[in-house]
């Protein structure tokens, strides 16, 4: 069966894995009502959350990537299913009572190890985000609201992804050829961002992002649902819901690390922006003003002018072979920790070029297992991205239930006889993956309710992105990437180029996650909104960004990032700057540097979301960073190496 269950050997099975779940997990409610308050407690919902994450977390990985339609409906089943049970557990009145007796209780709650104690208080707040503490009709109205919020979602999803199309003799015809015809209809399914026509780029842009009445409505109904239940639970807004626990805490310390970020960044990119339309007053004399669609584009020219990156001169360095040797290698010096191939069974894997590979501890033995799905294949969503699949947890008897992961990336299939050759951005993208399995495998907690990467939104980027500094940097590089065919390594001003090049409009770039990150909060902010949503884009780009809104636009309607990420778009700019400082205080004078490593896993890693988000930033810097501290990191990270820019001019 998958991932070695035996009763998913076909899509039914998902129904016999649930009813057994649901079943166990009915046990467990009678079990945490009938136990006397202590630790015991905190066990057995700790064993009941497994149970049905069990069944979902595997589901939810299965329901997008398994080939074989039948497989991913019955998985979509059991998400729909086990998310309901735990909607309806989340305002158990009874099951609460347990919970609350052992919060309430000051001797037994002094007894509790801090871990313990904070997983408590996380389940805790799962009941209370429900509206527990409610009267019945409200809390009858919480569930209803989380109901509604979850379909929202998905249509708001859906909705981002949907083409649009056009009437073709609307558009010229020597630029129809870029779109997919339909008809007499064109299709417009993204922004041709690359494309090097600026008509084709304009077009793109202003048809994809073209106003839809229903996707509005959606995005409309859901932001005020959001901003309802929260009220109902006590919350000012949805923001201070949803940042509660995470490394910022509140809306008002995003809203100041946004704007100090802003404010730092604005000279920069204000010289990104006259850069990027000097090149387009070059290359278009009769158009010069600089527009949203111009700004990846310009920025892609001006890299490739100043440092001569075409990917193809890279890719013959980067085997997969190579890199994942790379990582082994890195693993093995920093952790003491190496990755070996693992035979499967039959019926495990749900696709022939899956790698199963096991990870080693030098002196702990195995730690876990990480599934490698990494080729592209037909309907497998073209995102890279890290699935838990089963938390990591002590069990009853003792034995550690080892954490599986799936990594999934859309690598090309090589060329029979030739090994896949990654681009330097897929290489990247590599180690930023392994960065959150090394998460999964080393946040050994005792509970998997706070295993590995389940923990704060805005700290959980930081091992992936950490890992990202590693691929930039020479000393890295130089262990692993060598010529397929020739075996010579890749030179060092080649490295320094890649380095120097991602700096080039790195400011314009910030720039636009942070008007990103904004118009998230607000959005989030203060209800109800005193503008529509486009309102608020238009005004929010032009303040923020600083290029100009276009009319009949709304660009938030494709931001689909506002279902997984609502009010915290921003945590990827705060775990930057995280890693940022962990890399430049910790690995840059020696990235292989053992003690460090064992200082990283013992501060960052090991206690996956079992301790406050800021503690393991502090245990780790050994001081505790301020948000201008955060904002210095991300901005020096901007600066051009000085060697390199000597070589190059």
């Amino acid at each position: 069966g998958l991932f070695g269950v035996p009763e998913l050997s076909c899509p039914e099975g998902f129904q016999e894995a649930q009813d057994k779940a649901l079943q166990e997990s009915e046990q467990l409610v009678q079990k945490a009502c009938s136990t006397p308050p202590g630790p015991e407690t905190v066990m057995i919902f700790d064993q009941l959350s497994d149970s049905l994450c069990r069944v979902a977390d595997l589901a939810d990985f299965v329901k997008v990537a398994h080939p074989d339609f039948a497989f991913r409906e019955a998985a979509e089943e059991a998400c729909r299913n086990i998310g309901t049970v735990v909607e309806k557990l989340n305002t158990d009145v009874e099951l609460c009572q347990s919970l609350r007796r052992l919060l309430a209780d000051e001797t037994v709650l002094s007894s509790l190890d801090p871990e313990t104690r904070r997983v408590a208080e996380l389940f805790m707040f799962d009941f209370e985000i429900s509206g527990i503490h409610l009267d019945e009709e409200k809390r009858k109205k919480a569930v209803d609201l989380n109901v509604r919020i979850l379909d929202l979602c998905n249509e708001f999803l859906i909705g981002t992804h949907i083409p649009n199309k056009i009437d073709k003799h609307v558009l010229p015809e020597h630029i129809r050829y870029n779109f997919t015809a339909e008809g007499n209809y064109l299709r417009i399914a993204g922004l041709h961002a690359d494309c090097p026509d600026d008509l084709v780029r304009e077009a793109a842009y202003k048809i994809f992002l073209h106003s839809n009445t229903q996707q509005l409505a959606r995005l409309e109904e859901l932001l005020a649902s959001r901003n309802s239940l929260a009220q109902l639970v006590g919350y000012d807004t949805f923001a201070h819901r949803a940042l509660q626990g995470t490394m910022a805490k509140n809306p008002e310390t995003v809203r100041q690390f946004l704007e100090k970020l802003s404010e730092q960044l604005s000279k920069r990119t204000q010289k990104d922006f006259e850069m990027m339309t000097k090149m387009k007053m070059k290359l278009n004399p009769h158009n010069s003003m600089l527009m949203p669609w111009d700004h990846p584009y310009y920025s892609g020219v001006l890299r490739a002018e100043r440092y001569n990156i075409d990917p193809g001169l890279y890719c013959p360095f980067f085997s997969l072979g190579a890199c994942m040797e790379g990582l082994n290698s890195l693993f093995s010096q920093l952790l003491g920790i190496s990755l070996y191939a693992e035979q499967t069974k039959r019926g495990e894997i749900w696709s022939e070029d899956v790698r199963k590979l096991a990870v080693v501890h030098e002196t702990e033995g195995l730690l876990g297992y990480i599934y490698c799905d990494f080729f592209q294949r037909p309907d497998k969503p073209h995102q890279d991205c890290h699935f838990t699949v089963r938390g990591g947890r002590l069990k009853e008897n003792g034995e550690y239930q080892l954490p599986v992961v799936v990594l999934m990336l859309s690598l090309p299939n090589s060329a029979r006889g030739a090994p896949t050759l990654l681009s330097p951005g897929m290489m990247e993208n590599l180690f930023h993956e392994m960065g959150h399995a090394m998460h999964s495998m080393l946040g050994r907690t005792r509970y998997q309710h706070v295993t590995g990467t389940r923990c704060a939104t805005d700290f959980a980027e930081v091992p992936s992105i950490l890992m990202e500094y590693f691929a930039n940097d020479y000393r890295v590089v130089n262990q692993f990437a060598r010529h397929y065919k020739t075996g010579q390594p890749l030179p060092k001003n080649m490295v320094s180029r890649l380095c120097e090049s991602k700096k080039v409009c790195a400011a314009a770039d910030m720039q636009l996650q942070v008007f990103y990150a904004v118009l998230d909060q607000i959005y989030h902010g203060k209800h109800p909104l005193n503008k529509s949503t486009t309102e608020i884009l238009k005004e929010t780009q032009e303040k923020v960004y600083g290029l100009p809104y276009v009319p009949n636009t709304a660009w938030q309607l494709r931001f689909s990032h506002l279902v997984g990420y609502g009010a915290k778009y921003y945590s990827y700019l705060m775990s930057r700057a995280v890693a940022s400082m962990v890399w430049k205080q910790c690995f840059a004078q020696n990235p292989f540097d053992r003690a460090m490593g064992e200082r990283y896993r013992r501060e960052m890693l090991a206690h996956g979301g079992g301790k406050e988000p800021m503690l393991m930033v502090q245990g780790m810097l050994q001081k505790s960073p301020s948000v201008e501290d955060f904002v210095d990191a991300l901005v020096s990270d901007l600066d051009h190496d000085f060697e390199t820019f000597i070589m190059d001019s």
